[in-house]
């Protein structure tokens, strides 16, 4: 009865990690000065504030959410025209459940991404992509599943025709494989006929590793394909060992595999980075600790919530 609990409740916030999931690595950076950092790209590297950096290092491989806040709120101040930085606002917001504030950053994220398309096409159509993609996401969000699909659908449309003019620039660009990898792996996880290992292909060439290995664990663990998930995700947490997100996802593996010994002291290692996550994903964490240790599922959401006081 647990393990059907936990199953219903992976499944209840399978659109919130995905959405989360794939908005991690739509966040493209500046092409400015030379000899900048760039957690995408090795070779050609382009160039960001420092702010904007360190937010994005904070929020993707610390999991540092509090740290990010405050870094993403110093970006904005000093670098207002910059689209990641309004990209990850709308992601903070969507985290927040703030919706207004996340659709306001999501048509900033637009806009700010349109008018670099002269000088950088590629940046541009890419950012147009995740502000289209984070409206749609509050278009569903707020209009729910039966009445917004149509819209979002439709938003969806756009949102590949931003990535296949990019695509059209540098197919094998890192940050767009990782994009597309994610995009691709989460259509196959969810319609019939399609081809997860090509998405998987697809991830395994881009970069950084604990994103790429992180989109395709969290892939193969919907798809069931736990031996491969964990293989995954132990990749993963070699690049970014303290990182609570990465943690959470190989407790929730090993607890579908049926690994409870394994997985309630990594629900326990996530918890420890407590202070530093969403409210709602400790919630969740505690949540599926509480049903990895035998409760029935009323007893943990009301545990989870005294926990939460």
């Amino acid at each position: 009865m647990a393990l059907r609990s936990f199953k219903f409740s992976r499944h209840a916030q399978q659109f919130q990690r995905w959405f989360a999931g794939t908005l991690a690595v739509t966040i493209s950076l500046a092409s400015l000065p030379a000899f900048a950092a760039d957690p995408f790209r090795t070779v050609n590297p382009h160039s960001i504030g420092d702010a904007s950096e360190e937010a994005f290092n904070a929020m993707f491989y610390a999991g540092d959410y509090v740290e990010a806040r405050q870094l993403i709120n110093a970006a904005l101040a000093s670098e207002p025209d910059e689209p990641m930085v309004q990209a990850m606002a709308s992601a903070m917001a969507y985290l927040d459940q703030d919706l207004a504030e996340m659709d306001r950053r999501a048509k900033l994220t637009q806009q700010k991404a349109r008018a670099l398309v002269d000088a950088d096409p590629l940046r541009g159509h890419l950012y147009t992509a995740v502000g289209i993609f984070l409206e749609g996401g509050y278009v569903l969000q707020t209009q729910g599943i039966a009445r917004g699909t149509p819209t979002a659908l439709r938003m969806l449309q756009q949102v590949f025709n931003e990535l296949g003019q990019a695509e059209d620039i540098n197919r094998n660009d890192p940050e767009l494989s990782l994009l597309k990898g994610f995009m691709d792996l989460l259509l196959a996880v969810n319609l019939p006929f399609a081809n997860p290992d090509q998405a998987i292909a697809r991830l395994r060439s881009s970069h950084p590793p604990y994103l790429a290995n992180r989109g395709i664990a969290i892939g193969l663990r919907d798809l069931g394909r736990y031996d491969e998930a964990i293989k995954e995700v132990n990749l993963a947490l070699q690049a970014a060992p303290e990182n609570p997100d990465l943690l959470y996802l190989k407790a929730q593996i090993n607890q579908l595999q049926g690994n409870t010994a394994l997985s309630i002291p990594l629900y326990e290692q996530a918890l420890a980075y407590a202070d530093q996550m969403p409210k709602q994903t400790v919630w969740q964490i505690r949540f599926e600790k509480c049903l990895a240790e035998g409760l029935a599922g009323e007893a943990c959401s009301e545990r989870a919530s005294q926990a939460q006081r």
